[in-house]
C-alpha cells in the first residue's frame, strides 16, 4: 500500500546541553537517517539544524529546541518523512508499505494470507503472514521473496515444504 508518511524514527533521549535528540531510525539504517532534508513531528514538517550518525543513532538538532529541557519533552515522539522526497532503490520497499499485502503462493497462485507484521533481526527482516494459521517468511529475495506489487496490493512468495504447516 502506497504510503504518503513514512515513519522514519523515534527520539529516545538527548545528547548534551543543547537540544539535541538522539533518534532511532526505524526504516533504513542511521545513514538513510541522516540524509532526509526535511521531517514531520506532530504533522509539522521542519528543517534539521544538523544531523550526524552517532553509533547506531542519529543525533538531530531541530530548529527551536534550544536546551536539554525542550528535547527532553520530546522523548517517545515519532519522526516521519514524506514518501515523495524519499527515493529507494528499485524492488526495496518500506515495511510500513508492506503491511496489509495479500500473500499468493508464486508456484500455485492461491491466496495464502495477508502481511501483517515486519520484524527485524540481524540477518534479515521476517514477515508474518495471517492466513488459516500464522506463519513467518523470512524477507530474502528470490529464495522465498519472489515479487512484490504495490499497485495491486500483492506479494508472491515461494512455499517451502512445511511453511505452512
Amino acid at each position: 500500500m502506497k504510503l504518503e508518511m513514512i515513519r522514519m524514527g523515534r527520539i529516545v533521549g538527548v545528547h548534551g546541553i543543547r537540544g539535541e535528540l538522539r533518534v532511532l531510525p526505524l526504516e533504513g539504517g542511521p545513514d538513510f537517517l541522516a540524509g532526509v532534508s526535511a521531517v514531520y513531528l506532530d504533522g509539522r514538517p521542519l528543517m534539521p539544524v544538523s544531523c550526524r550518525v552517532h553509533k547506531d543513532l542519529v543525533l538531530l538538532k531541530l530548529p527551536g529546541i534550544e536546551d536539554r529541557t525542550a528535547a527532553e519533552a520530546l522523548r517517545g515522539k515519532e519522526l516521519s518523512v514524506r514518501r515523495a522526497d524519499v527515493r529507494l532503490p528499485d524492488g526495496e520497499y518500506f515495511d510500513g508499505e508492506l503491511l496489509g499485502l495479500d500473500v499468493y503462493n508464486g508456484e500455485t497462485g492461491e491466496c495464502i494470507g495477508e502481511l501483517t507484521k515486519v520484524e527485524r533481526y540481524p540477518a534479515s527482516k521476517v514477515y508474518t503472514v495471517r492466513g488459516v494459521r500464522e506463519f513467518l517468511v523470512p524477507a530474502v529475495k528470490d529464495a522465498f521473496i519472489l515479487g512484490v506489487d504495490l499497485e495491486n496490493n500483492r506479494m508472491d512468495i515461494r512455499v517451502w515444504e512445511g511453511l505452512l504447516e
